[in-house]
């Protein structure tokens, strides 16, 4: 089964943005993952659009951007432009989910949805088909180094089954408190992407940090 690493750039260094870049764009990491965060959605900033375009135009590695904010579709032509091969959009903050995921192909990206703690996987049993990745929230979205919520093994067993039942191709993503130590088990539940923010960007060795990820 596929396994991906997808270092999250809310914990990198942004007074050093383009070493950063350059040591994942060295690494054995496919993705990158960017966190858009409004205050409004989660109760954080982080940044925006600039940003993307600044780290996008530096890589030719997979940008995942993960928009933690409410009104997403207004914003999706523009990141877009910006560089984003791949938008994640909460279903939580999505009251007309399928329009957003259409809107998003039509621009010619990957989509994904997003999904917090608390939201029951039967939710997505409708929709599931019109996305290409699925965002498990391993932790309440708004801020890194969080701790793993350990109910995210069950709730991969039952969006694995929903997958399989379905004779879909959908990845499924771990966002939140990924470390060494949990990643195997992630991977061996039906894991595909694994979102990694502190464990990479803190770690004494970041590149051998995300081979070992892999690797778990």
């Amino acid at each position: 089964m596929k396994r991906i690493i997808a270092p999250s750039f809310l914990a990198s260094n942004f007074l050093k943005l383009a070493e950063e870049v350059a040591m994942v764009n060295k690494s054995e990491a496919e993705w990158l993952h960017l966190d858009i965060m409004d205050g409004r959605f989660v109760p954080n900033i982080s940044f925006g659009l600039p940003v993307v375009e600044q780290i996008a135009s530096a890589t030719d590695k997979f940008c995942d951007v993960h928009l933690m904010i409410v009104e997403p579709e207004k914003y999706l032509a523009d990141f877009k432009k910006a560089g984003a091969d791949q938008i994640s959009v909460h279903i939580e903050a999505c009251p007309h989910l399928h329009r957003v995921l259409e809107q998003i192909h039509d621009l010619g990206m990957k989509a994904g949805i997003a999904v917090n703690p608390h939201t029951p996987i039967d939710f997505l049993r409708d929709i599931i088909q019109h996305a290409d990745v699925v965002n498990l929230m391993s932790v309440n979205p708004g801020f890194g180094g969080q701790k793993f919520i350990e109910h995210t093994y069950i709730k991969i067993k039952e969006l694995r089954e929903v997958i399989d039942q379905k004779g879909l191709n959908t990845l499924i993503q771990i966002d939140g408190g990924v470390i060494q130590g949990n990643a195997r088990t992630l991977f061996d539940t039906g894991a595909n992407v694994l979102v990694a923010g502190s464990s990479v960007f803190k770690a004494p060795d970041p590149e051998k940090a995300i081979a070992d990820l892999l690797g778990a």
